[in-house]
C-alpha cells in the first residue's frame, strides 16, 4: 500500500515539474489528472466513442461530387465541366427517356434493359456535350455571375481550344451510342443536335429558353419510342413530348429564379424575369398542362392503375413544390429544382408497374390484334 501510494506521490511530482513553465493553471490541471480525475474535453474536440480510437484514413463516399474530387488533378476541371459533380441535370435529361422506353415494352413485360443503358450512356455524355458548349457560349456572363463564375471555361482552368478537344471527343463517343440504334432513330437523334448547339444563344434573345430547353432535353421521349419500336406513334410520344416540355418549364424555371439579380444587371433573360412574383401560377399551368398530358399518355397506351396512382403521386408533388417554393431564396430554389428526380422518378416506376398489370399478350392475342389492324 506504502508502496502504491509511493508510486503516486512520484507521478504527482513529475507532472508538476513538466507543467511548471506553463503557470498556476497548468500545474493544477498536472495535479488532477495524476490523481486520475478525468480530462476536460474542449468544445472542439470529437466526443468519446464507445468502439475506440477512429481510423486515421478519409472516409469513403461515393457522391459524384466526391468521385470527382478524387479523381486526378488534370482531369477534375473537364470533369466538372461535364458537371459530373451535379448529375441531377443528367437525371432530368435521361428520364423522359426511360419513360418513352418503358411505354414501349410489350405488355405485361419489363423494358427493354439495353436500351435503359444505352440512354443512360447517351445521356452522360450529350448532357456533358451541352454543358461544354453552354459554357463556351457563356464563358463571359458566366464571369460576371457569382454561381458560374468558378466553372472551368470562365475561371481559366480550360481554354477555348481545349474545350473545342474535349467537346468533339465527347460527341464522337454519343455518336457511337447513336449508331447502336435503327436508322429512323439515327436521322432522328441527329436531328437534335441543332437545339443542341443553338439553346445556349436563346437566352440573349427571348424571355422564353427554358421552352427551348424543354425542346431540347424532352427529345427522348421521341427517340426512346422509336428506338425500340421502329418509328414514332403520334398518339403517344407527341403528348409524351409535350408532357416533358411543360416539366422543364416547371423545375428550369425554379432553376432560373437563383440568378435573377445576376441575370438582370447583365442582360439574360429567363422565365424567372419575366413570371417574376406571378411565378407560381403559371408553375401550377405547367402542372396541370403536364397531367393533362401524361393522362392522355396513359389513355393512348392502354395503362392501368399503378400509372394513373403515380400521376395522382406526381400531383401532389408538384403542388407541395410550388406551394412551399420561395423564389427569393437560392438555396430552396436549388432543392426544390433538385427534387424533380423524385417525380421523373415516380412517373417512370408507374409506368413500369402499370405495364407489368396489363395483360400478357400471347401469339394467339397477337395474331388476332393483327387481324383486326389489317382489316
Amino acid at each position: 500500500m506504502l508502496g502504491a501510494r509511493g508510486a503516486g506521490l512520484a507521478r504527482g511530482l513529475r507532472a508538476v515539474a513538466l507543467a511548471w513553465p506553463w503557470g498556476a493553471r497548468g500545474r493544477s490541471l498536472a495535479l488532477a489528472r495524476a490523481a486520475g480525475a478525468p480530462r476536460r474535453r474542449d468544445p472542439g474536440d470529437r466526443p468519446p466513442s464507445s468502439a475506440g480510437p477512429a481510423p486515421l484514413r478519409r472516409r469513403l463516399s461515393l457522391s459524384a461530387a466526391a468521385v470527382v474530387a478524387s479523381a486526378p488533378r488534370p482531369l477534375r476541371p473537364y470533369l466538372r465541366l461535364m458537371r459530373l459533380d451535379k448529375p441531377i441535370g443528367t437525371w432530368l435529361l435521361y428520364l423522359p427517356c426511360t419513360w418513352s422506353i418503358g411505354l414501349a415494352a410489350e405488355p405485361g413485360s419489363f423494358p427493354d434493359w439495353y436500351m435503359l443503358s444505352l440512354f443512360g450512356t447517351g445521356a452522360v455524355l450529350m448532357r456533358g456535350a451541352g454543358c461544354t458548349i453552354n459554357d463556351m457560349w457563356d464563358r463571359d456572363y458566366d464571369k460576371k455571375v457569382t454561381r458560374t463564375a468558378s466553372r472551368p471555361i470562365a475561371a481559366g482552368d480550360i481554354s477555348t481550344f481545349q474545350s473545342f478537344v474535349f467537346l468533339g471527343g465527347q460527341l464522337t463517343l454519343a455518336l457511337g451510342v447513336l449508331l447502336c440504334l435503327n436508322y429512323y432513330s439515327i436521322a432522328l437523334g441527329a436531328a437534335s443536335l441543332l437545339l443542341v448547339i443553338t439553346y445556349p444563344l436563346m437566352k440573349r434573345i427571348t424571355y422564353w429558353p427554358q421552352l427551348v430547353l424543354g425542346f431540347t432535353f424532352n427529345w427522348g421521349a421521341l427517340l426512346g419510342w422509336s428506338a425500340v419500336k421502329g418509328s414514332c406513334d403520334p398518339y403517344v410520344c407527341l403528348p409524351l413530348y409535350f408532357s416533358g416540355i411543360m416539366w422543364t418549364l416547371i423545375y428550369d424555371t425554379i432553376y432560373a429564379h437563383q440568378d435573377k439579380r445576376d441575370d438582370a444587371l447583365i442582360g439574360v433573360k429567363s422565365t424567372a424575369l419575366r413570371f417574376r412574383e406571378n411565378t407560381k401560377q403559371w408553375l401550377s399551368g405547367f402542372s396541370v398542362a403536364m397531367l393533362g398530358a401524361l393522362s392522355l399518355v396513359g389513355v393512348n397506351t392502354g395503362q392501368t392503375a399503378p400509372y394513373y396512382t403515380a400521376l395522382a403521386a406526381v400531383a401532389a408533388h408538384l403542388t407541395h413544390q410550388i406551394y412551399t417554393l420561395d423564389i427569393h431564396r437560392p438555396e430552396d430554389c436549388w432543392d426544390k429544382f433538385a427534387s424533380n428526380r423524385t417525380i421523373g422518378l415516380i412517373i417512370f416506376l408507374g409506368i413500369v408497374l402499370g405495364n407489368l398489370c396489363k395483360e400478357k399478350k400471347t401469339d394467339g392475342t397477337k395474331k388476332n390484334t393483327d387481324s383486326r389492324t389489317e382489316n
